[in-house]
C-alpha cells in the first residue's frame, strides 16, 4: 500500500507549482476494483499484474478524485530516500514544534527539536511519516510537506547550489536504487 501520495502540478507558461497531500483513507473509487481507500490502489495494481502495474492504477485512480490528468510518477522507497537524504549531508529543516518520531526497526521514539537543525535520513523519513498526532493525516502532510519544501530550500540555495551539483551524482545513485518513475 502507498504509505503516501502527494499530487504535484507544474505550469510552465505561468511558472507555477502546487502540492496536495491525498490522505491514505479517502474512500475513492478505484477503477476495475470499486471503493476502498485511496493507498490501495498501487498494491491493487501490483498484485494483479495489471498494465502499467501499481503506478498506473494508483495513476487512473488519483486522477479522478481532482478531475486532472496524472501523466507522471515517482516512487520512492523508504531506504532510498533515507539515503539520499544522508549523500545530501541530512536535511536541514525548521519544525513548529518537538515531535517524538518512530523510526522503522527501532523501538525507542527519537525527538526531533522546535526550530532549525539537520537531521539524518531515517530521522527525516520518521518524521514525514508520524501518525500518531493530534491532527493525524492532517499533521503528517503538513510535516510531508515541510520536508519537501526543506529539500527545495537545501537542494537550490545560492549558497549550498555549487555543493549540490557536485554531490548530485552520490545522490542521485543512493536515490536511484529504490526510485521508479516515467520521467
Amino acid at each position: 500500500r502507498s504509505d503516501t501520495m502527494i499530487l504535484f502540478t507544474i505550469d510552465p507558461l505561468s511558472k507555477t507549482a502546487g502540492m496536495i497531500s491525498l490522505p491514505r483513507d479517502l474512500w475513492v473509487n478505484i477503477p476495475g476494483f470499486g471503493y476502498s481507500r485511496i493507498n490501495t490502489a498501487y498494491s491493487s495494481g501490483e498484485g494483479n499484474k495489471l498494465p502499467g502495474g501499481g503506478p498506473g492504477l494508483a495513476m487512473k485512480t488519483v486522477e479522478q478524485f481532482p478531475g486532472v490528468p496524472i501523466q507522471y510518477y515517482a516512487q520512492v522507497d523508504f531506504v532510498a530516500f533515507e539515503e539520499a537524504i544522508d549523500a545530501m549531508g541530512g536535511l536541514e529543516m525548521c519544525v513548529p514544534e518537538r515531535i517524538l518520531v518512530s523510526v522503522i526497526g527501532k523501538e525507542k521514539k527519537y525527538p526531533i527539536k522546535q526550530g532549525c537543525h539537520v537531521y539524518p535520513g531515517y530521522l527525516v523519513l520518521g518524521y514525514a511519516r508520524t501518525r500518531k498526532t493530534d491532527g493525524g493525516d492532517i499533521d503528517r502532510a503538513e510535516r510531508q510537506q515541510l520536508v519537501i519544501m526543506a529539500l527545495r530550500d537545501q537542494v537550490f540555495s545560492p549558497e549550498n547550489f555549487p555543493k549540490m551539483v557536485s554531490i548530485a551524482p552520490d545522490v542521485y545513485a543512493e536515490a536511484s536504487v529504490g526510485l521508479r518513475t516515467n520521467l
